[in-house]
């Protein structure tokens, strides 16, 4: 399916992300999050951890101080109105109890009223832990609410050349199961990016995945039957 005006994202009339790190909002969903509110969608960012455990950045002060700061401008730009910032350990967010991550879900979603959810695909994109139970506090938060989770995904070659050429552990999916694309212009998130100064000054593997990825994103429909709630920890989902 090539990139389309028509998307899941048409009937969103407000969202709440839900993300494991500062810069997981821009890096990752930047473009998303510019699409829906350009659109005039309200769109909100829960942040379970304030990413103090980088190894990028640590010279210039409090990381976590700092990474704060850099998400609320970030934030500002992307046209988010509602972002929280959590203090869940960074690193270590896989030991944190899900029911805990889902009751902040929970919370801000009654205060927010959202149609949708968007999170990382459940193998958390980079394979990192603390996105893969992030990614599982959304889709379980979703069934108990009611509420679509929508996923951002990346395609296979795209995973395959950043783990090829960096030694990454990205995830991606086959044509098949990419969902939608969705044609976006990434001027706003990269002024996002540029805000996430500590993250992105030393981040070569995020410019080259924003060049494999060109002006296409990909937009999943995420189930959240329990089947895919235990399989989100291995990082796998069925093409349902």
């Amino acid at each position: 399916m090539g990139p389309s005006e028509q998307s899941f994202f048409d009937g969103v009339g407000a969202v709440v992300a839900v993300v494991a790190h500062p810069d997981d909002e821009s890096f990752g969903l930047g473009a998303l999050l510019d699409h829906l509110t350009a659109r005039g969608a309200e769109a909100a960012v829960l942040c379970f951890t304030r990413g103090e455990a980088s190894t990028l950045g640590t010279a210039t002060g409090d990381l976590a101080e700092i990474r704060a700061a850099e998400l609320a401008a970030a934030s500002a730009v992307l046209g988010v109105t509602r972002t929280e910032l959590l203090g869940y350990p960074d690193g270590r967010l896989d030991r944190t109890p899900l029911r805990d991550l889902v009751g902040q879900v929970r919370r801000l979603a009654f205060a927010v009223r959202p149609s949708h959810l968007l999170a990382f695909d459940v193998g958390g994109i980079t394979g990192h832990p603390d996105h893969v139970h992030a990614t599982r506090a959304a889709l379980l938060a979703g069934r108990e609410l009611g509420l679509p989770v929508l996923g951002w995904t990346v395609p296979d070659h795209v995973a395959k050349t950043l783990n090829t050429e960096f030694g990454t552990a990205f995830v991606g999916r086959p044509e098949l199961q990419l969902g939608q694309a969705l044609a976006v212009d990434r001027t706003r998130q990269r002024r996002a990016i540029a805000c996430h100064r500590s993250q992105a000054t030393a981040n070569p593997v995020l410019y080259r995945r924003l060049e494999l990825q060109g002006g296409t994103e990909h937009v999943r429909l995420l189930r959240g039957a329990a089947a895919d709630i235990a399989r989100v920890g291995k990082g796998r989902e069925d093409g349902t």
